[in-house]
Protein backbone atom coordinates (compact mmCIF):
# COMPACT_ATOMS: atom_id res chain seq x y z
CA UNK A 1 0.00 0.00 0.00
CA UNK A 2 1.28 3.59 -0.60
CA UNK A 3 1.56 5.07 2.93
CA UNK A 4 2.93 8.97 2.95
CA UNK A 5 5.88 7.06 4.61
CA UNK A 6 6.17 4.45 1.27
CA UNK A 7 6.28 7.31 -0.81
CA UNK A 8 8.52 9.28 0.32
CA UNK A 9 11.12 6.72 1.08
CA UNK A 10 10.71 5.53 -2.57
CA UNK A 11 11.11 9.39 -3.13
CA UNK A 12 14.39 9.53 -0.87
CA UNK A 13 13.09 12.40 1.11
CA UNK A 14 12.51 13.06 4.51
CA UNK A 15 9.84 15.97 4.66
CA UNK A 16 6.43 16.08 2.47
CA UNK A 17 7.43 19.88 0.98
CA UNK A 18 10.47 18.31 -0.79
CA UNK A 19 8.16 15.68 -2.79
CA UNK A 20 7.29 17.55 -5.69
CA UNK A 21 10.74 18.71 -6.56
CA UNK A 22 12.35 15.34 -5.92
CA UNK A 23 10.07 13.72 -8.27
CA UNK A 24 10.41 16.35 -10.79
CA UNK A 25 14.24 16.12 -10.26
CA UNK A 26 13.85 12.00 -10.54
CA UNK A 27 11.36 12.57 -14.17
CA UNK A 28 13.84 13.98 -16.03
CA UNK A 29 16.35 11.57 -15.56
CA UNK A 30 15.05 8.82 -17.64
CA UNK A 31 16.78 5.42 -16.26
CA UNK A 32 16.38 6.54 -12.65
CA UNK A 33 12.46 7.37 -13.81
CA UNK A 34 11.54 3.95 -14.95
CA UNK A 35 13.32 2.52 -11.96
CA UNK A 36 11.23 4.34 -9.51
CA UNK A 37 7.95 3.07 -11.68
CA UNK A 38 8.99 -0.06 -10.99
CA UNK A 39 9.33 0.31 -7.44
CA UNK A 40 6.33 1.71 -7.61
CA UNK A 41 4.82 -1.41 -8.76
CA UNK A 42 6.35 -3.80 -6.16
CA UNK A 43 3.62 -2.02 -4.24
CA UNK A 44 0.98 -0.91 -6.25
CA UNK A 45 -0.02 -2.58 -9.80
CA UNK A 46 -3.59 -1.52 -10.27
CA UNK A 47 -3.65 1.04 -12.71
CA UNK A 48 -7.07 2.39 -12.59
CA UNK A 49 -7.03 4.58 -10.16
CA UNK A 50 -4.93 8.01 -9.00
CA UNK A 51 -2.45 6.45 -6.28
CA UNK A 52 -1.60 9.94 -5.24
CA UNK A 53 -5.10 11.20 -4.29
CA UNK A 54 -5.30 10.67 -0.46
CA UNK A 55 -1.37 11.27 -0.42
CA UNK A 56 -1.50 14.59 -2.42
CA UNK A 57 -5.05 15.79 -1.09
CA UNK A 58 -3.90 15.49 2.47
CA UNK A 59 -0.35 17.55 2.17
CA UNK A 60 0.52 19.03 -1.05
CA UNK A 61 -3.14 20.38 -2.09
CA UNK A 62 -3.11 24.36 -1.46
CA UNK A 63 -6.66 24.24 -1.02
CA UNK A 64 -6.57 28.09 0.57
CA UNK A 65 -4.80 29.82 -2.49
CA UNK A 66 -5.77 28.09 -5.38
CA UNK A 67 -8.55 26.05 -3.99
CA UNK A 68 -7.42 22.41 -4.97
CA UNK A 69 -9.39 19.61 -3.73
CA UNK A 70 -9.66 16.32 -5.19
CA UNK A 71 -12.58 14.59 -7.76
CA UNK A 72 -13.83 12.00 -5.45
CA UNK A 73 -13.60 8.60 -7.45
CA UNK A 74 -17.18 7.65 -7.82
CA UNK A 75 -17.53 11.10 -9.66
CA UNK A 76 -14.46 10.07 -11.59
CA UNK A 77 -15.98 7.01 -12.91
CA UNK A 78 -19.07 8.46 -13.86
CA UNK A 79 -17.46 11.33 -15.63
CA UNK A 80 -14.98 8.65 -17.15
CA UNK A 81 -18.35 6.29 -18.69
CA UNK A 82 -19.72 9.66 -20.06
CA UNK A 83 -16.44 10.73 -22.17
CA UNK A 84 -16.70 9.23 -25.65
CA UNK A 85 -14.35 9.48 -28.89
CA UNK A 86 -9.99 8.48 -28.59
CA UNK A 87 -9.27 12.01 -27.52
CA UNK A 88 -9.55 14.17 -23.54
CA UNK A 89 -9.11 17.18 -22.47
CA UNK A 90 -9.09 18.64 -19.26
CA UNK A 91 -8.00 22.09 -17.98
CA UNK A 92 -6.76 21.89 -14.10
CA UNK A 93 -6.43 18.21 -14.18
CA UNK A 94 -4.82 18.14 -11.12
CA UNK A 95 -3.01 15.02 -10.66
CA UNK A 96 -5.13 13.58 -13.19
CA UNK A 97 -7.72 11.38 -11.39
CA UNK A 98 -10.50 11.87 -14.09
CA UNK A 99 -8.06 11.33 -16.89
CA UNK A 100 -7.03 7.96 -15.27
CA UNK A 101 -10.33 6.66 -15.00
CA UNK A 102 -10.87 7.57 -18.71
CA UNK A 103 -7.61 5.72 -19.57
CA UNK A 104 -9.20 2.92 -18.31
CA UNK A 105 -12.49 2.75 -19.39
CA UNK A 106 -10.90 3.02 -23.26
CA UNK A 107 -8.30 0.21 -22.41
CA UNK A 108 -11.04 -2.08 -20.49
CA UNK A 109 -13.60 -0.96 -24.48
CA UNK A 110 -10.38 -2.26 -26.27
CA UNK A 111 -8.65 -5.67 -26.68
CA UNK A 112 -5.49 -6.92 -25.36
CA UNK A 113 -4.75 -8.16 -29.26
CA UNK A 114 -5.97 -4.30 -30.73
CA UNK A 115 -5.31 -1.89 -27.90
CA UNK A 116 -2.49 0.52 -29.17
CA UNK A 117 -0.96 3.92 -26.90
CA UNK A 118 -1.18 5.64 -30.04
CA UNK A 119 -5.42 5.19 -30.36
CA UNK A 120 -6.37 7.61 -27.63
CA UNK A 121 -4.87 11.31 -27.39
CA UNK A 122 -4.69 13.42 -23.92
CA UNK A 123 -4.59 17.11 -23.10
CA UNK A 124 -4.36 18.66 -19.81
CA UNK A 125 -3.84 21.50 -18.27
CA UNK A 126 -2.63 22.34 -15.14
CA UNK A 127 -1.92 25.44 -12.78
CA UNK A 128 -0.26 24.14 -9.87
CA UNK A 129 3.35 23.22 -9.58
CA UNK A 130 2.96 20.73 -7.00
CA UNK A 131 0.45 19.03 -9.00
CA UNK A 132 2.63 18.46 -12.14
CA UNK A 133 5.13 16.08 -11.14
CA UNK A 134 2.32 14.42 -9.92
CA UNK A 135 0.32 14.50 -13.19
CA UNK A 136 3.41 13.70 -15.94
CA UNK A 137 4.30 10.75 -13.22
CA UNK A 138 0.95 9.30 -13.50
CA UNK A 139 0.93 9.96 -17.40
CA UNK A 140 4.36 8.09 -18.23
CA UNK A 141 4.02 5.53 -15.78
CA UNK A 142 0.92 4.40 -17.97
CA UNK A 143 2.09 4.36 -21.19
CA UNK A 144 -0.23 7.56 -22.47
CA UNK A 145 0.32 10.00 -25.41
CA UNK A 146 -0.64 13.54 -24.94
CA UNK A 147 0.50 17.31 -23.63
CA UNK A 148 1.01 18.61 -20.63
CA UNK A 149 0.65 22.52 -20.33
CA UNK A 150 2.02 24.18 -17.36
CA UNK A 151 0.36 27.17 -16.67
CA UNK A 152 -2.86 29.90 -16.27
CA UNK A 153 -5.53 28.82 -18.29
CA UNK A 154 -7.07 31.96 -18.15
CA UNK A 155 -4.37 34.08 -18.64
CA UNK A 156 -2.88 31.72 -21.11
CA UNK A 157 0.87 32.73 -19.27
CA UNK A 158 2.62 29.61 -19.71
CA UNK A 159 5.55 27.58 -18.12
CA UNK A 160 6.59 24.61 -20.22
CA UNK A 161 4.10 22.41 -22.47
CA UNK A 162 5.21 18.70 -21.96
CA UNK A 163 4.84 16.20 -24.71
CA UNK A 164 4.07 12.65 -23.46
CA UNK A 165 5.14 9.90 -25.42
CA UNK A 166 5.07 6.19 -25.72
CA UNK A 167 7.42 5.79 -28.51
CA UNK A 168 7.27 1.98 -29.04
CA UNK A 169 3.42 1.90 -28.98
CA UNK A 170 3.27 -0.90 -26.58
CA UNK A 171 0.47 -0.63 -23.58
CA UNK A 172 3.46 -2.55 -21.53
CA UNK A 173 5.79 0.04 -21.92
CA UNK A 174 6.43 3.46 -20.32
CA UNK A 175 6.17 7.04 -22.08
CA UNK A 176 9.37 8.96 -22.81
CA UNK A 177 8.80 12.72 -21.25
CA UNK A 178 9.86 15.78 -23.99
CA UNK A 179 9.55 19.60 -23.71
CA UNK A 180 7.72 21.57 -26.56
CA UNK A 181 10.21 24.29 -27.36
CA UNK A 182 9.21 28.01 -26.67
CA UNK A 183 8.36 28.37 -30.21
CA UNK A 184 6.27 30.46 -32.31
CA UNK A 185 4.88 27.31 -33.32
CA UNK A 186 3.93 26.19 -29.72
CA UNK A 187 2.43 29.67 -29.29
CA UNK A 188 -0.09 29.23 -31.86
CA UNK A 189 -0.89 25.59 -31.01
CA UNK A 190 -1.34 25.61 -27.35
CA UNK A 191 -2.51 29.25 -27.36
CA UNK A 192 0.42 30.59 -25.37
CA UNK A 193 -0.03 34.70 -24.44
CA UNK A 194 3.27 34.84 -22.39
CA UNK A 195 6.04 32.26 -21.23
CA UNK A 196 7.29 32.79 -17.73
CA UNK A 197 9.97 31.44 -15.53
CA UNK A 198 12.68 29.31 -17.14
CA UNK A 199 12.50 27.63 -20.43
CA UNK A 200 13.62 23.57 -20.52
CA UNK A 201 15.42 21.89 -23.31
CA UNK A 202 14.44 18.31 -23.10
CA UNK A 203 13.86 15.73 -25.35
CA UNK A 204 13.78 11.77 -25.38
CA UNK A 205 11.87 10.56 -28.35
CA UNK A 206 14.18 9.53 -31.05
CA UNK A 207 13.41 11.26 -34.43
CA UNK A 208 12.25 14.38 -32.91
CA UNK A 209 13.42 17.63 -33.92
CA UNK A 210 11.49 20.89 -33.30
CA UNK A 211 12.18 24.54 -34.14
Amino acid sequence: MLTTKTIHELLGIDEVFKAPNRLMEILFNKSDREELFKQFLEYERDMSYEWFMQYFEEEQADRKNKKQDFTPQALSKMLSKIVGGNSYFEVAAGTGSIMIQTWHEQRMNDSLLTYKPSDYWYHVEELSDRAIPFLLFNMLIRGMNGIVVHGDALTREIKNVYFIQNTSDDYMKFSDLNVMPRSELAEKEFNVRKWIGDGIVHIESPYIEWR
